[in-house]
């Protein structure tokens, strides 16, 4: 016997027709969801018109190791004036251009606390100097004086030698016992006494001749302290180092400089060379002596390296060039010239055009045009020296193929590029 609860229940049609509805939302959105994300599991593209892109073969040939060098003219030596000591300005003799000979007064100034100090200072120095030449005084009269005891001494030993030889030869001993004995008594007296001052003088001696070059040497040192203390009021009056032009000069009469302030500059007459900026980039790269050209007016003048600051400032260093003999008539002072500085000799090696691509990807990746040039797919290589117009391929790419040179901005996680030609 079945009931109502035996019997099987049947589906409405609303209710299948909805289930098969709802299979076919799945699908499609399953579809959508492909086709838009499909790019995310694959690599992310972007679309970008031939027109826009620049592109460069990669090619075996000549790499040319060089870098553009952009500097001007500056002068070869120039002396900074700078005030050796402090005071208040009372006269300037010279103007910024004016031509000036070595030793040339330039600038006097005054300073009364200083010359106070200086007459204190020379004063006490010429007391000390005084006491020195005193005692050197001293010694040497005590060298006359024992040279005249010795000597008297001698000479009362002969005095006193003959006169008792006269006595003792005095037929019948008319002389005195006891005036001979006198004699003899003060002639062994003085020949007891030689010894004793032949010793005190050889004392006296060697003293002086140890200490007569330490009072010599002392005075002379006294004696430049005392030329020195006086040129500090000689260098109230400022003058030329070097005879040259007058290029810049900041000092007004009536102020006050202290001391080691800078006054201005002189540009000697040795003439010019050369100071660039360089990309810190190539800081490693550079050496004295390497060799540059630079285009001035219609003629190509030769340089070499003389100096290399590695001071890195806003990403660049400065560098110094010296002309190959003598510098061009027509370079002036702040003229700007462009030329090439050579890092080393050129090479045959994989290279390619340099491009903005550079600035980056820092020659760590490319685009790289696929056989049928509708894509280029990004791609690792390797680096190595570069100039502004061709960088050495050393690993990720071979010769014939074409990479995407322009700027890689807004493609940094792009995996490929899709060409709308």
């Amino acid at each position: 016997m079945t009931t109502d609860m035996d019997r099987p229940i049947q589906r409405s049609f609303l209710f299948r027709k909805r289930r098969w509805l709802t299979g076919i939302v799945v699908i499609a959105i399953f579809i959508a969801g492909t086709m838009i994300f499909g790019s995310a599991f694959s690599g992310r593209s972007v679309r970008l018109d031939a027109a826009t892109l620049t592109f460069g073969i990669v090619e075996r040939g000549v790499y040319h190791d060089f870098i553009p060098l952009r500097g001007k003219a500056v002068a070869h030596d120039t002396v900074y004036l700078d005030a050796l000591e402090g005071g208040r300005v009372d006269r300037v003799m010279v103007e910024p251009g004016d031509s000036v000979e070595k030793g040339q007064a330039l600038i006097k100034l005054s300073n009364t606390a200083l010359e106070l100090d200086v007459l204190d200072r020379e004063g006490r120095l010429i007391e000390s100097m005084t006491q020195l030449q005193s005692y050197q005084t001293s010694l040497e009269q005590n060298h006359t004086d024992n040279e005249k005891a010795l000597a008297s001494l001698d000479y009362n030993i002969v005095r006193l030698n003959r006169s008792l030889a006269r006595r003792t030869s005095m037929a019948g001993n008319a002389e005195p016992v006891e005036l001979k004995d006198q004699v003899q008594d003060e002639l062994n007296y003085y020949i007891q006494l030689r010894p004793i001052q032949v010793e005190n003088n050889r004392k006296q001696e060697e003293l002086r001749l140890r200490q007569l070059p330490q009072i010599q040497a002392e005075i002379l040192k006294l004696q430049q302290d005392v030329k020195d203390t006086r040129s500090k009021l000689d260098s109230l009056t400022v003058r030329a180092p070097v005879s040259g032009r007058m290029t810049a000069l900041n000092v007004k009469v009536g102020e006050n400089r202290n001391h080691g302030e800078r006054f201005g500059e002189i540009t000697q007459d040795t003439g010019y060379k050369i100071s660039a900026e360089i990309d810190e980039y190539y800081l490693d790269r550079l050496r004295n002596d390497q060799v540059a050209t630079v285009q001035i007016a219609d003629s190509t003048a030769q340089l070499h390296v003389t100096r290399i600051y590695p001071q890195v400032k806003n990403g660049v260093f400065t560098v110094e060039l010296d002309f190959n003999g003598m510098a061009p008539a027509s370079l002036v002072p702040g003229q700007a010239v462009q030329g090439r500085l050579a890092l080393g000799n050129d090479v045959t090696t994989t290279i390619l055009p340099a491009g903005p691509f550079l600035e980056r990807t820092g020659g760590d990746w490319v685009f790289v045009l696929t056989k049928d040039r509708s894509s280029a797919t990004r791609r690792h290589i390797k680096i190595g020296r570069r100039n502004n117009e061709q960088v050495e391929i050393l690993s990720g790419l071979e010769p014939g193929e074409i990479v995407i040179t322009s700027d890689y901005t807004g493609l940094e996680r792009a995996d490929r590029v899709d060409i709308k030609k």
